[in-house]
């Protein structure tokens, strides 16, 4: 990696993955020449704390952008869509973390540990795929790799922290209005969420599947280059504060056996294999929240699929999900020598 320091914006600095960027930079002593922190109006102003230093917040406008190589976006689809082509007119790389631009062609979707020379196509533009994406493939990739995918179902136990920091803050409500006996406060989800689970994330579409359902099976196939792949899923919203986990059942062309499959785990860089049954010994999204790598376990035989594999992951979903992704684009770009411009 080159001495080369960078000029980074991040766009929704004072939100939930705004705040795991900043320290996630700082943690990896990314090379700053400049943090410049962006978020909306009513947030300017306001500082940020980085390295020992305060740092104002500033308006993110499209001349917010003036100067900086490149800006990590951690906002919503709509701020992305309004800001992103300004700031890469500005000579600004993006990095977005949300569904804005994931799906269009000419938008490298990528995660680092698969995909990295997608990024050598970008024309100013980088996403982040879907934080149930992101920690799926982590475990999924692998055995691709070492098999051939050739149908996968999911079905995933997301966090609260991935609607935001009212959800959390719902569910930590609810918690104490039950052990005070008191009625249980609800306004984000459409069922309370303590002592629950809601098969519901994003909206329904006219097949019957959400919004996040047919990002995972859009996004799959983008990032593995297989757009035939048979995928269904289903999303579930879990009562867990934070990180991700995901039961994936796949089928693959050659002949799969649980001790190769542990070995391109263990092998993977993304992953961090934890299989000992006998021990209790598998991921849980307690145990990943706030781990670079995501964990994988209960690798066994598949009883419905002929060469399949049953398996379970646990993964930060603030983290892999979302900046940390990003961010371990941006180092990627720069280990590979991309221009940040297009």
């Amino acid at each position: 990696m080159s001495n080369k320091t960078y000029r980074v914006g991040i766009v929704g600095a004072t939100g939930a993955v705004g705040q795991e960027l900043i320290a996630l930079l700082q943690a990896h002593a990314f090379p700053l020449a400049e943090l410049r922190p962006l978020a909306s109006a009513r947030s300017a102003g306001r500082s940020i704390d980085f390295d020992g230093k305060k740092i104002a917040v500033q308006e993110a406008t499209p001349d917010a952008f003036a100067g900086l190589d490149l800006a990590f976006f951690a906002a919503g689809t709509a701020v992305t869509k309004q800001l992103a082509p300004e700031a890469v007119k500005r000579g600004c790389l993006v990095i977005d973390k949300s569904s804005a631009y994931r799906m269009d062609v000419n938008v490298p979707l990528v995660i680092p540990e698969i995909n990295a020379e997608a990024l050598r196509s970008h024309q100013g533009i980088i996403a982040s795929p879907n934080c149930s994406t992101s920690v799926a493939l982590m475990a999924l990739y692998p055995l691709h790799r070492a098999f051939g995918l050739k149908r996968v179902f999911f079905a995933t136990y997301q966090s609260v922290s991935g609607t935001g920091a009212d959800a959390v803050t719902e569910l930590e409500s609810q918690v104490r209005a039950y052990v005070a006996g008191q009625p249980l406060p609800r306004d984000v989800y459409p069922h309370q969420i303590f002592q629950n689970l809601i098969p519901h994330i994003d909206s329904f579409g006219a097949d019957g599947y959400t919004g996040e359902e047919a990002k995972m099976r859009a996004e799959t196939r983008k990032i593995l280059s297989l757009p035939e792949l048979k995928i269904s899923a289903t999303c579930i919203r879990v009562p867990v504060v934070r990180a991700h986990s995901v039961a994936i059942n796949a089928e693959f062309e050659r002949a799969v056996s649980v001790d190769a499959a542990r070995q391109a785990i263990a092998s993977f860089p993304g992953a961090e294999l934890i299989d000992e049954p006998a021990k209790n010994a598998y991921p849980t999204p307690l145990a990943y929240s706030r781990k670079e790598k995501c964990g994988v376990g209960r690798i066994r035989l598949d009883t419905a699929f002929d060469n399949g594999l049953a398996l379970w992951v646990s993964g930060d979903n603030l983290w892999k999900g979302a900046a940390l992704n990003a961010i371990q684009t941006a180092e990627k770009m720069i280990k590979l020598e991309i221009p940040l411009r297009a």
